[in-house]
């Protein structure tokens, strides 16, 4: 599993080892899927501004959400060997930082769930429907029990 991260705010830096945070999310999701992981998922640690701008250019939105997610396009003739693009992640430091507080969890609890949720809709789960919805916050929980993170829906 390839994790191409790029951190675009100072902000970030409050979390600590967050390269490794956000690879053992990833690979952590990956493994209870049972997904290949031989993918490359890019994550950009942005600022409110940033995901703001992002966040109206491709949804019509106009705030920054704590996360954003793209999907990369099917690609079918990939050399032997080489890592499948599994799509982008972008997280806004502001927002994810703020939720945390006024949710009253830890900053690192919050984005490792946020993390797994990004990359849990990478490949292909959604909330749009209720029996969606309760299947990803199934999986999403069971993932982060794993990590040793906190049910996000019951705290």
């Amino acid at each position: 599993m390839i994790a191409a991260i790029d951190i675009a705010d100072d902000a970030w830096a409050r979390v600590a080892d967050l390269g490794s945070l956000t690879e053992r999310a990833i690979q952590a999701t990956l493994a209870h899927i049972g997904r290949d992981k031989n993918v490359e998922i890019s994550v950009l640690f942005a600022g409110d501004a940033e995901a703001a701008t992002m966040n109206a250019q491709w949804r019509g939105k106009g705030y920054a959400p704590n996360i954003l997610s793209f999907p990369a396009p099917a690609v079918h003739d990939l050399p032997e060997g080489e890592a499948r693009p599994l799509g982008d992640l972008i997280l806004a430091a502001g927002t994810v930082a703020r939720e945390a507080e006024e949710q009253g969890k830890t900053l690192t609890s919050h984005l490792t769930h946020l993390i797994v949720h990004g990359t849990l809709h990478l490949l292909g789960f959604d909330h749009i429907e209720d029996q969606d919805a309760s299947r990803m916050e199934a999986t999403e929980i069971a993932i982060l029990k794993g990590l040793g993170v906190p049910d996000p829906y019951n705290s």
